[in-house]
């Protein structure tokens, strides 16, 4: 209930801290994948034009799409969406969400041409502010692309997003996605 009631009060402070700060609505992290906030239907355009979003991952909950586009406003232009819903604030996404969004993102990476440093399929993945629910996703997704530990993946991903929060339970999430998805043992 408390994310509910938290919800505009909350997106209101994410808008004015992008026009009072450095922050940005919404940052390139590779070739592939944007992490960013809720993205309002005026930036539409830009995404698929500029960034060339051809996927989208909402972890938003159904109430907090209200503001942004949904799966149908999507497709019409041309863009594949996927919500994989969490509650904002107190949880984080269970590790078969995890998955499910890393196979969704995976499969724009293999079929993506790079030109200039962007994908000819981006994928933006977003929450209300880009920074927990969103993050760890693309925590996993860095983990799994890249071979990285979580740490590697959260590094990095603070040098594009510097924002991005990363609580105890995200890095438990991280952590179990790595171990039972990449961790390996190296016997050489």
């Amino acid at each position: 209930m408390f994310a509910r009631v938290s919800f505009y009060p909350t997106l209101a402070y994410n808008v004015i801290m992008e026009k009072i700060s450095t922050r940005q609505w919404y940052n390139r992290i590779d070739d592939t994948v944007i992490l960013g906030a809720l993205p309002f239907p005026s930036i539409t355009k830009e995404l698929v034009e500029k960034e060339r979003v051809k996927g989208v991952v909402s972890m938003n909950e159904d109430y907090e799409l209200f503001l942004s586009n949904d799966e149908k406003s999507w497709k019409t232009v041309g863009v594949e969406f996927l919500q994989l819903a969490t509650t904002d604030i107190f949880a984080t996404p269970c590790q078969s969400k995890l998955v499910e969004g890393v196979r969704f993102i995976d499969k724009f990476v293999s079929h993506g041409r790079v030109e200039d440093g962007i994908s000819s399929h981006s994928v933006y993945i977003h929450c209300k502010a880009g920074r927990t629910r969103s993050a760890t996703l693309v925590g996993c997704y860095l983990m799994h692309r890249y071979k990285w530990s979580p740490e590697e993946a959260v590094n990095y991903m603070r040098e594009k997003r510097p924002h991005i929060l990363i609580h105890s339970k995200q890095w438990e999430a991280l952590h179990v996605f790595h171990a039972q998805n990449l961790a390996k043992v190296n016997l050489q």
